[in-house]
């Protein structure tokens, strides 16, 4: 079992969408997390001290962490294998579309992109919760409009405003959604055809059903971060004096 899914092609593909499944259910958990922001700062807080850095809490980033390497191995080795044996055609694929997507021949790049955002957002956020309390460290002290608050590491819904007052991490942060958009649809239907759910019948269903989760996943993360934008100095405010229940 182990040679098939590291030495043969359907393996390494199947590895590929197990991971990506996994992945895509965490994006969604997360950004349905996020959504709590804009209705409930409190209730986003609670979110974020009852993760934390409790043991499960840690598990999860743990496994987490080993999807995204092996997600992100496998697409690579993946990516090289097709190129030696394709050319140019990196992924295969038993139903042809009229024209190739854009996304599909980009995998890698836009894989490469949603990594290097990825980064970005873990020294935003997770440097400045879990690994401030894992590490005992010392809690940051934030400015903004002249309100200056102590950042608490379950704080979250104080470091969503101030992160997202700056107009250029609004910017970046929607440009790595739109590469995370591109990625999903593509990488969405690619898991279930690896599958064999990709025929005539099922493949423009895929696609769809990609198309709407990617949107929806995108949607809901831009939203958070625009309106967070447009009304920091409001929750920063609100959130400025709000402690943990112990």
């Amino acid at each position: 079992m182990g040679c098939f899914l590291t030495n043969s092609s359907v393996g390494k593909k199947l590895v590929m969408s197990i991971s990506g499944c996994f992945l895509v259910l965490f994006i969604l958990f997360h950004m349905s997390m996020n959504l709590t922001m804009i209705f409930s700062r409190e209730g986003y807080n609670l979110i974020c001290e009852f993760l934390g850095a409790n043991w499960y809490a840690l598990a999860g980033t743990a496994l987490l962490a080993a999807g995204v390497l092996v997600h992100f191995v496998y697409a690579f080795i993946l990516t090289i294998n097709n190129y030696r044996a394709r050319g140019k055609q990196r992924y295969a694929v038993t139903v042809q579309e009229k024209g190739v997507s854009w996304a599909s021949k980009n995998m890698l790049v836009l894989g490469m992109i949603v990594i290097l955002g990825l980064g970005l957002h873990l020294v935003h956020f997770w440097s400045k919760m879990q690994l401030v309390e894992v590490a005992g460290c010392e809690y940051a002290t934030l400015t903004l409009d002249g309100v200056t608050a102590t950042a608490h590491p379950a704080n979250g819904a104080l470091l969503m405003a101030f992160t997202f007052s700056k107009w250029y991490n609004v910017v970046i942060y929607l440009l790595w959604f739109a590469a995370l958009w591109f990625h999903l649809t593509h990488g969405v239907w690619s898991m279930f055809q690896t599958a064999g759910f990709a025929n005539d019948t099922w493949y423009p269903r895929l696609k769809c059903l990609a198309n709407i989760v990617a949107t929806l996943i995108f949607l809901g993360f831009a939203i958070v971060v625009v309106v967070c934008y447009f009304k920091s100095g409001e929750y920063f405010t609100e959130m400025a004096n709000w402690h943990p229940a112990h």
